[in-house]
């Protein structure tokens, strides 16, 4: 039978399902917070975990996020909670989860998800896209180089005018082969040394460093005094001047350390006649690496996105590419298909109808950006108080302090003296 990992932080309710399921003939291991199912999934490689949402330490969402940022997410999870939501169900669903269980959970419930559960086969892991599939690009086999290059003796590189996407593939190729992966922006959750360990002889991310919140930074800065002890590299993105953060308030020494080897991105504005090639390969890969529906590019299509304007680079390129293969109605993405996505300016230079840093991320991305917006604006306007907080934004007090942990919103004295 299977193995089975039960994370929760009530020990009735772990005794319980570990009874139930040991009856089952199942072997189950347990665990009490996040700290603990990280180890026992290093230990126990199990079959599948049935996962509590609300724990003391990280809550199961933003554990969830960590597992699948770092390529660990190869069994099924199940969620559990006593204050189930639709939100919360959609929310685990995105990120990896494969059903989701409430709390108190009926026995045949709990059984036939279970063997549903074992039964659901995760997706194969395919290997990133990097620029190794760009070999016929000279500009991109040139950045390849430059970022070898400059990482020969560093374990921290910044690419100055890069975000989201492009940034991610320039750091995937710099990843030793078949080693971790942890996307910083991933969760607001304490940094641990434990998970610094479990990911040693890999690569740390971060997409845009104008989207970290005080936490984020903090472990941005845990991380990077212990980069050699465990034999980490870093690479940060960065799509506007650096001085940017420091006005935002960040530590100049943390950015000078950040910002000590660094290295550009080529601009796309005198490299037009690569941006067919480009494009294809970027389809390409999302067509068999993200279960895209086939498409592939007319010769008209190839040559108005060389005619084209690129004003927002490499971020609007990707973009442009991503909403073509989504959007177009047949097979082949035609010259019509590129003129609906791409839109002209009054001074009849083209660009992408993606005006909002937003929506350049990823839907997690801008959900998480747009959510700690909200929150600081409300937290500002009543001054703390949290009372008047939850009223405005509808939340129950206990969801929000949740929610503002989250987000890694510290709510310190100020908010217990708005009461």
């Amino acid at each position: 039978m299977a193995q089975i990992l039960v994370v929760d932080d009530e020990m009735g309710i772990r005794e319980l399902l570990s009874e139930i399921l040991t009856d089952e003939g199942h072997s189950v291991a347990l665990a009490e917070n996040a700290a603990a199912a990280r180890k026992a999934r290093g230990e126990k490689r199990p079959d599948l975990v049935l996962l509590d949402i609300w724990m003391p330490d990280t809550d199961g969402i933003s554990l969830l996020k960590e597992w699948s940022s770092a390529n660990l997410l190869t069994m099924p999870v199940v969620m559990m909670s006593g204050h189930g939501t639709i939100d919360s169900a959609v929310e685990a669903t995105r990120v990896g989860a494969v059903d989701f269980l409430e709390k108190p959970i009926a026995l045949q419930k709990l059984l036939q998800t279970v063997k549903k559960a074992l039964k659901y086969e995760m997706p194969s892991s395919r290997p990133p896209l990097t620029l190794d599939a760009f070999a016929r690009s000279p500009l991109l086999k040139d950045l390849k180089k430059r970022l070898e290059q400059a990482t020969a003796n560093t374990r921290v590189l910044l690419l100055r005018s890069a975000t989201g996407s492009i940034a991610e593939i320039c750091a995937r190729t710099l990843q030793a082969p078949k080693t971790s992966w942890i996307d910083l922006s991933a969760s607001s959750a304490p940094l641990t040394q434990e998970m610094l360990e479990n990911a040693a002889g890999g690569m740390l991310f971060v997409a845009d460093l104008m989207l970290f919140g005080r936490l984020q930074q903090k472990n941005l800065a845990f991380a990077l005094e212990r980069l050699e002890k465990y034999n980490l590299r870093l690479v940060v993105a960065m799509p506007r001047p650096m001085s940017t953060l420091v006005e935002a308030g960040w530590d100049p020494a943390l950015l000078a350390r950040l910002g000590d080897v660094w290295v550009a991105l080529p601009q796309l504005s005198g490299h037009v006649d690569e941006v067919p090639e480009i494009a294809a390969l970027v389809l390409s890969h999302l067509v068999e690496r993200h279960g895209m529906e086939p498409r592939r590019f007319s010769t008209a299509a190839l040559n108005a996105l060389r005619l084209h304007h690129w004003r927002g680079e490499w971020m609007e390129l990707l973009a442009a590419v991503k909403n073509l293969a989504i959007a177009a109605l047949e097979d082949e993405i035609t010259v019509e298909d590129v003129e609906n996505v791409l839109v002209r300016d009054a001074d009849d230079a083209p660009r992408i109808v993606s005006p909002m840093p937003l929506f350049n991320q990823s839907l997690r991305e801008a959900r998480e950006a747009f959510e700690r917006q909200y929150f600081e604006y409300h937290l500002k306007n009543e001054r703390g108080n949290m009372t008047r907080v939850a009223e405005k934004t509808g939340l129950e007090r206990t969801h929000l302090y949740r929610k503002l942990k989250q987000l890694g919103l510290n709510l310190g004295r100020r908010l217990d003296e708005g009461e």
